[in-house]
């Protein structure tokens, strides 16, 4: 979806911010807006090539994939490695909802985050 043309399209110095799928981004296109100056900004949570780079420590080695080696050389770009969720709140939040979710699936009580078989038999007393 961002590639060169919809980059063009953006007003110069923009920020862009990626949290969703790297596979949206083509970041080849990315490094030639930064090395521009088209983009102002970017930062990345995720990145489509992520599984052989993020969440092991390869600060002994040499990372073979260029792209991501040359993003990382710019001052304006910020890659978290899909840990940008990681913030004291969020995490609060996230431990709260999946607390709530095992009380509510014990109690027999629904919610919009338990998915429950119509055909699941259900004890006597315990909810609908």
């Amino acid at each position: 979806m961002i590639n060169d043309e919809n980059l063009s399209y953006m007003k110069p110095g923009a920020m862009l911010i990626n949290t969703s799928r790297g596979a949206l981004v083509d970041t080849r296109a990315l490094v030639r807006a930064l090395k521009k100056g088209r983009l102002g900004a970017v930062g990345l949570d995720v990145y489509e090539e992520e599984s052989h780079i993020f969440f092991q420590d390869l600060s002994d080695e040499i990372i073979p994939d260029d792209v991501i080696t040359r993003l990382l050389t710019f001052p304006n770009a910020l890659v978290t490695g899909h840990q940008a969720f990681f913030t004291e709140e969020a995490m609060a939040i996230i431990a709260r909802t999946t607390i709530q979710n095992i009380s509510d699936f014990a109690a027999g009580h629904e919610n919009e985050n338990i998915l429950r078989p119509k055909n699941v038999l259900r004890s006597p007393g315990k909810g609908t």
